[in-house]
């Protein structure tokens, strides 16, 4: 089946389903042809900031998207880019899907696939996610661990709505 077949594609490119199975299931509902689009991600940016004079380092990510159309714009500054990105996130969203309030991430874990590319290594990030009653993982691959951080995220809440829909 055409579903098999993708899901073969992208293990080879490094993904795995077995603590994943929100990113298997949003990857299903595509394939069905089931998927209803919950929002356009235009683009994202992160940056880094540290400072010599004692400050703590500023970490913030922007968020452009639209829902139904409706262009969205948010910054957040987080405890990493990727706090900064899931909160940028939330925020773009908060104000169409008031319900993603309830959405948590319980855990974020990061696997190098290749040691022997050093810091160019592609990598894979599995997040889990929880609303308080159900708990979903969620899989991301890329050489750019924010990208992957990123794809793990937007799954994460992805299939949240999805199944509100």
């Amino acid at each position: 089946t055409s579903i098999l077949r993708r899901v073969k594609e992208l293990e080879n490119e490094g993904y795995s389903y077995e603590a994943a199975g929100g990113s298997l299931e949003i990857l299903i509902r595509r394939e069905l042809g089931t998927y209803k689009k919950t929002f356009d991600l235009t683009e994202y940016h992160t940056s880094f900031r540290q400072y010599r004079d004692g400050h703590p380092p500023v970490c913030e990510a922007t968020v452009k998207l639209s829902v139904d159309g409706t262009p969205e714009l948010t910054v957040a500054e987080g405890h990493g880019v990727v706090n900064a990105l899931d909160l940028a996130l939330r925020k773009a969203l908060l104000p169409f899907y008031p319900e993603i309030a309830s959405v948590s991430l319980a855990d974020y874990k990061v696997r190098i696939l290749d040691g022997h590319d050093a810091t160019a290594a592609k990598t894979r990030v599995l997040i889990v996610s929880t609303d308080g009653e159900a708990a979903w993982g969620t899989v991301g691959v890329s050489d750019n661990i924010i990208e992957a951080s990123w794809l793990a995220l937007v799954d994460g809440i992805d299939l949240f709505l999805q199944r509100r829909k």
